[in-house]
C-alpha cells in the first residue's frame, strides 16, 4: 500500500503490520494558493497577510474561446521585517511586559523566555520564497506567451521591492528553463526607479506635497484611532487582568497583535507565531479591518487625493495597453517614459514591484473598487458588505495584480480584465460582461479619472 501517496508517513519496524502512521505535515503556503494555515486569522491581518488566493465569483481561468495576448503583473514586495521605526516600538514593549510581569502562564508561558529578534526593512527568507513562488505562478498561467517572450520588469529602488523583484525572476527564469517548449531568452530588471525625494516613479508617492503634508495626511490615522476605540478596549482590559503589571496602552496592544503576523513571517515555514493565540477569531476580524481602514483612508477613496497617487502608473498602462505614447503630466517619469529601450511599448509581458499604500492608489485611480461602499470607522463591515474590499484581499505581502489583454472567438476588440490575488474584479463604467471584462476602447474611455490628470493640481496647493 503507497501510504506516501496518500500524504501518509509510515513510521516503525520495516514490513510490520502494525506501522504507526502520522499524517505528513503539510507546508502553510504553495505556490497556486498561497498562505492556507489557519485562514480564519491569517487572511485578517491586513496588508500583513501573506498573500493567499482571494476567492472569485467570476472563474479566473483564461475562458476556453479566448488567448492572452498582454499580462501585466502588479506585485507588491514579499513578506519583510517591520520597518525601523516599529521595530524599536515592538521590541519595548516586549521588554516592558517582561520587565513588569512576574509570571506567565498558560498562552502567555512562551513571553517568559521570547527574545525580540526581528530585523527591519528587508525581506524574510518567507518573503523571498513567496516572490519566487509568484514568478512560477505568472509563468506557468501565461507559459503560452512566456516560452516565446521576455517579461521588461522595473522595480522601485526600495532594497526589499528590488531583491522581490529579482527573487521573483530567479522562480520565472527556473520555471522557463524546465520548460522544453520555451526558448532560452531570460528577463532581468530593466529599470530601477529611484525613491529619492523629489523621483518622479509611478511605483512610489511622494511628488504630491499637499497630500504628504497636509491635513489629507492625516485621515487614516483619524479613522483607525475611533476604531480603536471600540474594539481594544476590552481586549486591553483582559490581557493587562492576565498579565499583572503589563499596563499595556491601547497602542501596545496593536503592538503586540502587529506581532503575530511579523512572526510567521519571519518563520522561513511560516509557521504560526504564538502571539496569534492571544488573540480571539473575532478580534482578529477586527484587526483586519483596522489595517483596511488604514488603506482605505490612506489611499483610496476615503482620502481626497488618495487616488490622485495613482494616476502616474494608470496612464503608463494605457500606454502599454494600446502601445501609444504615454499621456501624462502628473508622476511618470518622462525620460524614462520617452524611451524605448526604458519604457518599450511592443512588449506581451510586464512586470512592475511596488509598494502596498502605492497598489491601493493604482487600484482606485483605476475605479477597481468605485462600488466599495464608503467604510465606516464605528462598525465593522466585511469585505462583502464593502464589495470585496479589504487590505488583506488586495495588498498583502507578495500582493500581485493581473491586467491581461484577450482576444476571444466573437470579439473583434481585444477585451481587458483584471485580477486581484486571484479574484476577478468586474470592470466599472465600461460595460463590463458577465466574466468581467470590457472591450480594449471602453476600458481606456473608463479610465477618464487618470486620462484628466485626477486631481494633480490639487498638489500644488
Amino acid at each position: 500500500m503507497a501510504f506516501a501517496a496518500a500524504g501518509l508517513l509510515a513510521l516503525g519496524v520495516v514490513g510490520s503490520s502494525s506501522a504507526l502512521l502520522i499524517p505528513k505535515p503539510q507546508a502553510c503556503d504553495s505556490v497556486q494558493s498561497g498562505y492556507q494555515c489557519q485562514p480564519q486569522i491569517s487572511h485578517f491581518w491586513g496588508q500583513y497577510s501573506p498573500y493567499f488566493s482571494v476567492p472569485s465569483e467570476i472563474p479566473a481561468d483564461v475562458p476556453l474561446t479566448c488567448s492572452v495576448t498582454f499580462a501585466q503583473i502588479l506585485s507588491r514586495h514579499g513578506a519583510r521585517d517591520p520597518t525601523a521605526s516599529k521595530t524599536a516600538k515592538y521590541n519595548s514593549t516586549i521588554i516592558k511586559i517582561q520587565n513588569n510581569v512576574a509570571n506567565f502562564t498558560g498562552k502567555y508561558a512562551f513571553l517568559d523566555d521570547y527574545e525580540y529578534t526581528l530585523g527591519a526593512d528587508q525581506l524574510t527568507d518567507f518573503g523571498r520564497q513567496q516572490m519566487e513562488n509568484s514568478g512560477i505562478k505568472y509563468y506557468q498561467r501565461y507559459a503560452n506567451l512566456a516560452r516565446k517572450s521576455v517579461p521588461f520588469v522595473r522595480s522601485s529602488s526600495e532594497d526589499r521591492v528590488v531583491e522581490s523583484a529579482e527573487r521573483w525572476i530567479d522562480g520565472f527564469n527556473q520555471t522557463k528553463a524546465g520548460d522544453w517548449w520555451a526558448n532560452k531568452n531570460y528577463p532581468s530588471i530593466n529599470v530601477v526607479i529611484s525613491e529619492a525625494a523629489g523621483s518622479n516613479n509611478t511605483l512610489n508617492h511622494d511628488l504630491c506635497n499637499s497630500f504628504e503634508n497636509g491635513p489629507d495626511s492625516t485621515i487614516a490615522d483619524a479613522a483607525q484611532k475611533t476604531w480603536v476605540s471600540v474594539f481594544v478596549p476590552a481586549i486591553q482590559k483582559r490581557i493587562n487582568t492576565d498579565l499583572p503589571g503589563a499596563n499595556l496602552t491601547s497602542t501596545e496592544i496593536i503592538y503586540l497583535m502587529d506581532l503575530c503576523p511579523f512572526n510567521t513571517v519571519a518563520s522561513p515555514n511560516g509557521t504560526i507565531s504564538p502571539f496569534c493565540s492571544l488573540f480571539t477569531e473575532s478580534e482578529w476580524h477586527d484587526y483586519g479591518y483596522y489595517e483596511s481602514l488604514n488603506k482605505y483612508y490612506g489611499y483610496g477613496a476615503g482620502n481626497p487625493l488618495g487616488p490622485t497617487q495613482g494616476i502616474g502608473f494608470t496612464n503608463e498602462l494605457i500606454a502599454r495597453l494600446t502601445k501609444k505614447a504615454v499621456q501624462d503630466h502628473t508622476s511618470t517619469n518622462s525620460t524614462l517614459d520617452s524611451n524605448p529601450v526604458t519604457f518599450p511599448l511592443d512588449r506581451a509581458l510586464y512586470a512592475d514591484f511596488s509598494h502596498d499604500n502605492d497598489m491601493t492608489a493604482i487600484f482606485f485611480a483605476m475605479g477597481l473598487y468605485n462600488s466599495t461602499a464608503p467604510l465606516s470607522n464605528t462598525t465593522l463591515q466585511t469585505a462583502q458588505q464593502s464589495n470585496g474590499y479589504s487590505a488583506a484581499y488586495t495588498v498583502p505581502f507578495a500582493a500581485r495584480a493581473y491586467i491581461e489583454k484577450l482576444q476571444c472567438l466573437g470579439h473583434k476588440e481585444e477585451m481587458v480584465r483584471v485580477i486581484v490575488n486571484d479574484r476577478v474584479i468586474p470592470l466599472q463604467g465600461c460595460g463590463a460582461d458577465w466574466l468581467g471584462r470590457c472591450g480594449l476602447g471602453a476600458f481606456v474611455d473608463s479610465m477618464a479619472f487618470a486620462r484628466s490628470g485626477g486631481g494633480w493640481a490639487s498638489c500644488a496647493v
